[in-house]
Order: structure tokens, then C-alpha cells, then sequence
């Protein structure tokens, strides 16, 4: 059985002129690096491919694939996340991970608000603004908070993302339509505390993996979780693994989102409460990180005792299942990573 995964590698793309902003969801050699050991550890042999360029050429070149382990987040347009998935969709090849289907919804943050809203699951007020005309039309009680719509790693979230009036939502959204290209997300402030529940496996069989809550310290950006603070989350974070009543609340309501989307095999759902102590869906997030050390899933882990490699272990019997294999080689099998 042969194995591929595919990846960014930030590297790769700061060497073409890409910015650290750019490039900041992007995978290192150490997350690589990590996820091989892993598989490695399952009984596969691991081979490194390419990105989403190189998994074209292998493709053209006649390579194939029993499966593909895809963390590549792609670069470009709302159905970045989707790209590689789809592309291996077309060759009838399974991946890891969510399809194609559902990155790009889950990417599009207005998108999979409306579909939750649908579910009956609660999720802030929202408008999207796509021109500064439309700043005007926004109807919602301050304070507000405003972002990019189809961004992750907390890109475009800064502390003038947290508005109190017209004249500071005019200000960030203009400077957010004009830095990202996108529309701006604009919704309620939630002034409560802020969880993220993992979650691993598919439909029925998904279960949460743990629920950590993040607080803020005084060296951080406050009251939200900023880009710089998750990047800087040794100084200005501190995690904490959260299993009381309110954990499984939270943990029912994340997994009704994942199973209400389709999501796959791993991954989180980040929850925050409102100033009454009532929980909303901020987002999901199907296309999880993965670094050993510094991904919210690998820290969700840690604390309970679970090596990254079991982690990785844990994802893939998942989809393993899914597509009707054994979860673990009994012999050795080719895993193939692509790049």
C-alpha cells in the first residue's frame, strides 16, 4: 500500500519572495520531519514527493498512490485548501483529511456560519463586507470584531481588529480589504473565555481528543487571539486543559459542528463564550497543524500524555478505516510524502 503526503513548506515559498504573513500557515522540516517518525513508527516506509506543483508532475508522470496523507493549505483564492484534495479526487485517490468539499467551505468563515446557523448551532451574529459601502449596512451591537473571511492562523487579527464604533470598523476593514483582497468578516465580540476542542475520526465515530482553554497574558495583545500572540504563544499564552462539565458541552457542541460539515479524520473546532457564559462556534478547522511542538492539537496532547506519533497514529487509523484498510502495517508498507 502506498502512502503520499502532501505539504507547504514555508521555506520553499519565502525563498520566492513570499512574506513571513504570506506564508505564516505553512508548514517547517521539523513538522515533516515529525510526521514521517510517526508513520514511520505505524510500520510504513516513508518517501517525500512535492507540493501541489510537484503532485501535478508525479501525477503526470504516471504516479500513483492507495493514499494520500494532504496537510497542504495551498496559496491562492478561497479554494486553496481544496486544491490538492480535488486534484486527487479526479485520480479517484482517498486522502487524509477532509475533502474537497468541506476545506472549502470550512476556509470560507461566513460560508460555515451560515450553514451552522442552519444546523441550529450557535455561532456570533455576523455581516460580511465586501466594499466599504457595505460598512454602512453593518447592523450589529458594538463592540464588533473583524477579520478576514477566508484566512487562518489568525492572519489579518490584530488588536485594531476589536472595534467599539463605526469610525474604528471603517478604519480595519479598510485596511483589511486592502491588505488581504477579500471580503471582511464583521461580527459580535464575544467577551467571554476562548476553547478549542480537538477531534479526531469520522461521522459517528469521531470523538474529542481534549478541550483546552487559551488565556492571555499580560505581555499579550488583549481580549483576542491574535496572530502575533500565537506566534509569540510562549511569552504571551498559557494553555489549559479544561475537563469539567463545561468541557463536555463544549465538546458536544464541536462534534455536532464536525459531523453537521462532514469533516474527517482530525482536526478542531474553536469556541468561544459570550458575556452570559453561553458558547458559539468561532470556526472549524479540518486542516489542523501538526508541528510536534508548537500546533494547538500537539500542546492538547501533551498535556495529556500522548505523544505526537500517537496523534499521528490516531488520524491515520482513521482514515484508514474510512476507506477500508487495517489501521497499522503488519508488514511494511510504502508511504510516500509529498512535498
Amino acid at each position: 500500500m502506498k502512502i503520499g503526503l502532501t505539504y507547504d513548506l514555508r521555506q520553499d515559498y519565502l525563498a520566492q519572495g513570499y512574506s513571513l504573513e504570506e506564508t505564516a500557515e505553512f508548514d517547517s522540516p521539523a513538522t515533516i520531519d515529525a510526521l514521517e517518525a510517526g508513520i514511520q513508527a505505524m510500520g510504513f516506509v516513508t518517501e517525500r514527493i512535492g507540493n501541489l506543483k510537484a503532485l501535478m508532475r508525479a501525477l503526470t508522470d504516471g504516479k500513483r498512490w492507495d493514499l494520500v496523507f494532504n496537510i497542504a493549505e495551498g496559496m491562492h483564492g478561497f479554494a486553496r485548501e481544496a486544491q490538492v484534495p480535488a486534484l486527487l479526487e479526479a485520480y479517484a485517490i482517498p486522502c487524509v483529511f477532509s475533502d474537497p468539499m468541506v476545506l472549502g467551505l470550512c476556509l470560507h468563515k461566513a460560508v460555515t456560519k451560515r450553514i451552522l446557523r442552519d444546523l441550529k448551532l450557535p455561532t456570533p451574529e455576523f455581516s460580511v463586507v465586501e466594499t466599504m459601502a457595505d460598512v454602512d449596512m453593518v447592523d450589529l451591537d458594538y463592540p464588533l470584531f473583524a477579520k478576514p473571511v477566508a484566512e487562518g492562523t489568525s492572519k489579518g487579527i490584530h488588536g485594531a481588529s476589536l472595534v467599539d464604533g463605526r469610525v474604528q470598523l471603517r478604519h480595519a476593514c479598510s485596511t483589511l480589504l486592502e491588505r488581504f483582497r477579500q471580503p471582511v468578516l464583521v461580527e459580535r465580540f464575544l467577551s467571554g473565555r476562548e476553547f478549542t476542542v480537538g477531534i479526531v475520526g469520522s461521522s459517528t465515530k469521531a470523538r474529542p481528543l481534549g478541550v483546552m482553554e487559551i488565556l492571555l497574558l499580560e505581555t499579550a495583545d488583549q481580549l483576542i487571539y491574535s496572530q502575533d500572540n500565537k506566534e509569540e504563544y510562549e511569552e504571551r499564552v498559557r494553555y489549559i486543559l479544561v475537563q469539567d462539565e463545561l468541557a463536555a458541552k463544549l465538546s458536544g457542541l464541536a462534534l455536532d459542528a464536525w459531523r453537521g460539515l462532514g469533516c474527517r479524520d482530525g482536526g478542531r473546532v474553536d469556541i468561544r463564550l459570550d458575556g452570559n457564559g453561553n458558547p458559539h462556534i468561532l470556526e472549524i478547522n479540518p486542516l489542523p497543524g501538526l508541528h510536534p511542538i508548537r500546533s494547538d492539537l500537539s500542546i492538547m496532547c501533551a498535556f495529556q500524555g500522548i505523544p505526537h506519533g500517537e496523534l499521528i497514529r490516531m488520524i491515520m487509523e482513521s482514515a484508514l478505516e474510512r476507506i477500508g484498510h487495517a489501521g497499522s502495517a503488519t508488514t511494511k508498507r510504502e508511504l510516500v510524502l509529498a512535498a
